[in-house]
């Protein structure tokens, strides 16, 4: 796993070869108070089932009140039975959809 900690998120990038053997490895407890990205996108296939169990880290992201936004292409948001994962295609819409979150946190206070 490789681990690049920018100025406003940690990006994460998975070195392994499958989704098991990079979610065998994944230990966000270190990263609770970051925004994280994880790029999924040159890693491995993934499938919307995957993504989907993905779902306990978005709702514990969200719970400390930051983001946790997914690097995925070729996934229809639609097929995702959590509607509040934040998939995207690429590390732009990723750092856009970060600074949307942040301005959408600071109106709710």
């Amino acid at each position: 796993m490789n681990i690049v900690k920018k100025e406003h998120y940690t990006l994460i990038t998975p070195t392994e070869n499958s989704f098991e053997s990079f979610m065998a490895v994944l230990d966000l407890k270190e990263f609770i108070h970051e925004h994280i990205i994880l790029n999924l996108d040159s890693s491995f296939k993934i499938n919307t089932t995957q993504l989907d169990s993905l779902s306990e880290i978005s709702i514990a992201k969200k719970e400390h009140k930051t983001s946790f936004i997914i690097i995925a292409k070729g996934i229809e948001i639609d097929d995702l039975k959590d509607e509040t994962l934040s998939v995207v295609p690429t590390l732009t819409e990723a750092e856009d959809t970060l600074e949307m979150d942040e301005i959408e946190r600071d109106l709710d206070f």
